[in-house]
């Protein structure tokens, strides 16, 4: 029960449960005031100040909605603020970073084939490409570009091209994708952090103090939340995306990349247009379905996976799984077992590609992925699945004593 294995393993499930939370929870509210202040019509006889109103139905009540462009002319006693979903989102998703990525970096942020970096290097990138990104993206939205709408997304895209290119030229495939992911969502957050909820917190003291509030003040948190708007979509992809390795561990992972965003604006800018109440662009989804079209193209570049040199030495941090003298044992269960489905080419049938991108063909893919193993296949039956190739309750006791062995010097009772 106390194995340090089983408690980081029961840790990231506890974090990943309050992530999804506290992500349905800000993309929820986000979608719906979106959805909202695009729906609001301008009725004779509003209150003044208001720019729009809007009558909605829902658990059996109904609601009048008002938006004020600026602010009302007083202040009322009980004011709700829509800010602790991001921040939480955040938290959590930052905590899953530090569990999987910066936790495991020998196995899931470094690929030494691609640039040969220590962990704590790798961490270090990852640490300052997410500030420094976020700091280059909110001067270039303060500086006089921030005033052209168009051109400043134009540019936001390309920043987000150079990069997805880093990241796949820094990090493993799935630590790229999941990079975008962070990056994209460290802006929406810090854009609600620094810009959003401060102009806001001005406005209302401006009010309290009966001074007229400054228009910029709004029109800066709109553009920010605009942009929250679009790169939700993004996020969400690249946070599924570690479950299918045709996206993050191909030859053109970073174009994929690319057009993730591109389908993200696409989407949204169908319901935005219905919101909008501005008609139906149904061409949006046939752009979104021959962008993904070109993805799936994209994802069978005959460099499909970077199969791993078969003279590769161990990496120093699994060395001890490859060294200790149960390792002959379990590389002889876990070739007979599981590598019929985690080669570069599966023999199993219906299995075109090993899953996860994970293969156990030679020692230093099988010590690497040790603490997987020892969870999926010999501490829970999750591997194989079904227990399709039928491995014994004492082939996964020797996995048992393998990894026990391994880590703690002590062979398994």
């Amino acid at each position: 029960m106390f194995e340090l294995a089983i408690f980081w393993e029961w840790a990231q499930f506890a974090v990943r449960w309050l992530h999804v939370v506290t992500a349905i929870a800000w993309i929820g509210s986000s979608f719906y005031f979106i959805a909202l202040d695009l729906g609001l019509i301008a009725r004779p006889g509003m209150p003044e100040g208001v720019s729009g109103e809007e009558w909605q139905v829902h658990g059996g009540g109904f609601y009048h909605l008002q938006k004020y462009m600026v602010a009302p002319s007083n202040m009322p006693e009980h004011l709700v603020w829509f800010k602790w979903e991001s921040y939480m989102t955040w938290v959590s998703g930052f905590l899953m970073l530090v569990l999987v990525y910066y936790g495991g970096a020998d196995l899931f942020l470094v690929n030494r084939s691609v640039l040969d970096v220590s962990a704590p290097v790798a961490i270090l990138i990852s640490l300052a490409s997410l500030s420094i990104g976020w700091l280059f993206y909110h001067y270039l939205c303060k500086s006089p570009l921030g005033k052209h709408t168009v051109g400043l997304m134009l540019l936001l895209y390309v920043l987000l091209i150079l990069m997805a290119w880093g990241y796949t030229h820094v990090f493993t495939g799935r630590a790229a994708f999941l990079h975008m992911g962070a990056f994209t969502a460290t802006i929406m957050t810090a854009n609600v952090f620094f810009v959003i909820i401060p102009n806001q917190k001005i406005v209302v003291a401006d009010l309290k103090a009966g001074k007229i509030p400054d228009p910029k003040l709004g029109k800066e948190a709109k553009q920010r939340s605009t942009h929250n708007n679009y790169l939700t979509l993004p996020v969400i992809f690249f946070m599924l995306s570690n479950h299918y390795p045709l996206a993050f561990a191909t030859t053109f992972n970073w174009v994929i990349a690319a057009l993730v965003f591109l389908m993200g604006v696409t989407i949204r800018h169908y319901f935005n247009t219905m919101h909008a109440r501005k008609g139906q662009p149904n061409w949006t989804w046939l752009l979104t379905a021959i962008i993904f079209i070109l993805m799936m193209w994209l994802s069978t570049s005959p460099k499909l996976f970077t199969a791993e040199d078969p003279n590769m030495a161990v990496a120093p941090a699994f060395e001890k799984f490859a060294q200790d003298p149960h390792f002959a044992s379990a590389k002889e269960i876990v070739s007979s077992r599981c590598s019929m489905c985690h080669a570069a080419e599966p023999v199993w049938e219906g299995i075109h590609r090993p899953p996860l991108n994970v293969r156990f063909e030679t020692d230093a893919e099988i010590a690497s992925r040790a603490g997987q193993i020892y969870l999926q296949a010999a501490r829970s039956h999750a591997m194989p699945p079904g227990n399709v190739t039928s491995m014994t309750d004492d082939e996964r006791e020797k996995l048992v004593a393998w990894y026990r062995s391994s880590t703690s010097g002590k062979k398994a009772e």
